[in-house]
């Protein structure tokens, strides 16, 4: 089996067991963008993820404004796009809440965390081709969570983003078993010298994976929620990758 075939084998099975989960309140939507956008997701894995790795840095889970809308890791809209060269037809999530609508790549809100990282990258390396060459994005768990939050009087139904460690312990048990496996998978299949976790979450996931060919290492996470990564993030990331040897 190629590389390519191995990857979306083992994506396809993570689809399909997360999308027999049931998550409780607060928990108000969940989407699943291997299933609505796995066309974009395929192009991706098919394009980029064709040859054995040397470096495989982990995100954690979709973002409203980016895996969410294009389905690709970390990805913002015009990086995808414009950078990375994939525009493909999305769905929609079954159940969408009117706040984080999916739009695909019409979607008009960049999510910073993405534009920061493949930001960084094309500075870096200029061509997707050098960069891909040695290099590969990935993410921990393909779900987006959506919390019932309150909401303003006349402004609708309230949602805002909730993160994976944020369930209920048993529900995130049966998921991080799922999306362990997976990256099990993964790191067989890419056989990566350097796993990085790209913020602490991703980090202590990526421990799961029995080591021994591989460091596993961690970088800031790019999110405009940490004030450390709101002060050149870009120039923090490549001093610790640098540092760690992997630049």
């Amino acid at each position: 089996m190629s590389v390519v075939d191995a990857q979306l084998e083992a994506a396809a099975v993570l689809r399909d067991q997360v999308a027999k989960m049931v998550f409780a309140p607060p928990v108000a939507r969940v989407y699943n963008p291997l299933s609505y956008a796995w066309g974009a997701f395929e192009e991706y894995v098919t394009r980029y993820g064709a040859a054995k790795k040397r470096v495989l840095f982990l995100g954690m889970n979709p973002g409203p404004w980016g895996m969410a809308q294009t389905g690709v890791p970390f990805g913002e809209v015009a990086a995808v796009r414009d950078w990375l060269g994939i525009s493909a037809p999305i769905g929609r999530p079954r159940d969408e809440h009117p706040k984080y609508p999916v739009n695909g790549y019409a979607c008009k809100r960049s999510e910073v965390s993405g534009r920061r990282l493949w930001g960084l990258f094309k500075d870096r390396f200029g061509s997707v081709e050098s960069f891909f060459r040695e290099h590969f994005v990935v993410n921990y768990c393909p779900l987006l969570f959506i919390e019932t939050s309150p909401r303003k009087a006349g402004h609708g139904e309230g949602g805002r983003n909730l993160t994976p460690d944020k369930l209920p312990p048993a529900e995130r048990a049966a998921l991080y078993d799922a999306c362990d496996a997976h990256l099990r998978a993964l790191v067989e299949i890419l056989a990566p010298s350097h796993l990085v976790g790209v913020g602490n979450f991703a980090a202590v996931r990526a421990a799961v994976v029995p080591t021994g060919a591989f460091a596993v290492n961690k970088i800031l996470h790019p999110s405009p929620a940490s004030p450390k990564s709101n002060s050149d993030w870009g120039g923090e990331a490549t001093r610790q990758l640098m540092e760690l040897g992997i630049w």
